[in-house]
């Protein structure tokens, strides 16, 4: 348990994860309806509550150069906008 805590709030990136950023990431193409997971990019300041990291949800729409995910949150279903960075596809 500790472990996994650990991880999810890991605030640095380990030795083989550091160098630049892969722009694949940074410019990948997601249409509505994709479901994605949201994984913090460590080098990239994160618009959203670390709580959500790991969580999957369904986007919604674009706006501007980042996505509109809906996550449900308990009972709840929530929007986050997020940079596509922070976001890999699931199949």
């Amino acid at each position: 348990m500790e472990d996994k805590l650990h991880e999810m709030k890991k605030k640095h990136k380990g030795v083989r994860e550091k160098g630049k950023i892969k722009l694949s990431r940074m410019f990948q193409k997601l249409e509505p309806g994709d479901k994605v997971s949201v994984f913090r990019e460590l080098s990239q300041k994160a618009g959203f509550p670390a709580r959500i990291q790991g969580n999957t949800g369904i986007v919604e729409k674009k706006l501007g150069s980042a996505y509109m995910i809906k996550i449900k949150d308990f009972d709840k279903e929530k929007r986050y906008i997020i940079k596509p960075i922070h976001l890999v596809k699931v199949k």
